[in-house]
């Protein structure tokens, strides 16, 4: 027997285990395309195209329990945004974790010097770069705030050193619609910026 999506989230609220199953069975498809559509953006990052499908099942986890009917949006359409939502933190979190590593790696193999003049050189003195990471963070958490849902996404995958045509793509917009969105990001940052001071 066929159920619809508003009655299986109904029968998965009072605990039905085949329900459940029906859901993430019915929602496969949708995660597997999207998984597959994001694993060109990991690179050598340590995700696979595995790790992202869990990701959006944990998404639509995510969905099934937080929806709401009085959203004004059916069910499919929140639980593609939250899986896309999840399976996107996914990427970025690991292109940042793979910048990371290179950004702060010391050669050893070169000049014994080399490693003396990186500790003496201030800009690698442990308490600026704390200072100056936490300052950008909490600039980064104000800017946060001021924006839309969709500048928030442009706006981590602009962290993520994304092109305009990979944000475009991810997000699937046009590319103008992510200027524009970097041009009122940029505003809200000189804004904020201006009143941190």
């Amino acid at each position: 027997m066929d159920y619809n999506d508003y009655e299986l989230i109904s029968y998965i609220c009072e605990g039905n285990e085949e329900a459940n199953n029906i859901m993430l069975e019915k929602y496969q498809p949708l995660i597997n395309s999207i998984s597959l559509k994001m694993i060109k953006y990991c690179g050598n990052n340590g995700i696979d195209y595995n790790d992202l499908k869990q990701e959006g099942m944990i998404g639509l986890t995510h969905a099934i329990n937080t929806f709401s009917d009085q959203k004004n949006s059916s069910f499919y359409t929140y639980a593609k945004t939250c899986i896309e939502r999840k399976i996107i933190s996914a990427v970025i979190s690991s292109n940042r974790l793979k910048h990371k590593v290179l950004n702060e790696s010391i050669s050893y193999d070169s000049d014994d010097n080399i490693l003396d003049k990186t500790l003496k050189d201030e800009r690698n003195n442990p308490e600026k770069i704390v200072t100056s990471i936490d300052m950008e963070n909490h600039l980064i958490e104000n800017v946060k705030k001021k924006l839309t849902d969709f500048e928030e996404q442009v706006f981590e995958l602009m962290l993520s050193d994304f092109t305009y045509k990979e944000i475009a793509d991810i997000l699937d917009k046009e590319t103008k619609s992510i200027d524009n969105a970097i041009q009122r990001i940029r505003n809200k940052v000189k804004e904020t910026i201006k009143n941190d001071k």
